[in-house]
């Protein structure tokens, strides 16, 4: 083989790659789905359940932060479900969006479905629990990739970063729960 014919799909594999991990192309063959745990992780947060289930909501039910601006883009809103754009920088690769929708349950429970992103399967729930010191909130997901042993290494690279992602979001509830909660007059 000449090394110019090998260009082409060195240069066809690096560009699909690249568009793979921003989510602007997913492929859902369903051959050879392999489906792998994210989480469980489990937080706690020296606020209500009600509180905690608030501040992750407000972004998508109410008005959006000017903070969030650049990561979330609420595309349809409807009474306990929204279609919501998310966009995650993933270093020299640019952003990589995945669309989803969004499930409420007040106060215990928030899910995620994909539609759209570097996988063509993620279901997310974090699930808030009251607790004497506050909130524990778990969450746990599962993710699945086709392409049988291709699959599972795209799978084990999109996992880790979901996961920090994760961690990164549930950071910040945390701040922002606790932060709420420090300011709220006491009960009697």
């Amino acid at each position: 083989m000449r090394p110019g014919k090998l260009v082409t799909p060195i240069a066809t594999a690096g560009a699909a790659y690249v568009l793979a991990a921003r989510g602007a192309l997913t492929l859902d063959l369903g051959w050879g789905r392999h489906v792998r745990c994210l989480g469980p992780t489990v937080t706690s947060m020296r606020a209500p359940p009600e509180l905690v289930f608030e501040v992750i909501a407000a972004p998508y039910l109410g008005r959006m932060p000017r903070a969030l601006a650049d990561s979330l883009r609420v595309l349809e809103r409807g009474a306990d479900m929204v279609l919501a754009a998310h966009y995650t920088p993933i270093g020299r690769l640019g952003v990589a969006t995945t669309v989803e929708t969004v499930r409420f349950t007040p106060p215990t429970r928030i899910d995620f479905r994909l539609l759209r992103g570097p996988v063509p399967h993620v279901l997310e729930t974090f699930e808030l629990r009251a607790v004497d010191e506050g909130t524990e909130l778990a969450y746990r997901g599962e993710l699945g990739t086709d392409l049988w042993a291709l699959g599972r290494w795209w799978g084990r690279r999109v996992a880790a970063r979901w996961e920090h992602a994760v961690a990164h979001s549930l950071e910040a509830v945390r701040t922002e729960a606790e932060r709420l909660a420090s300011k709220a007059p006491a009960k009697s």
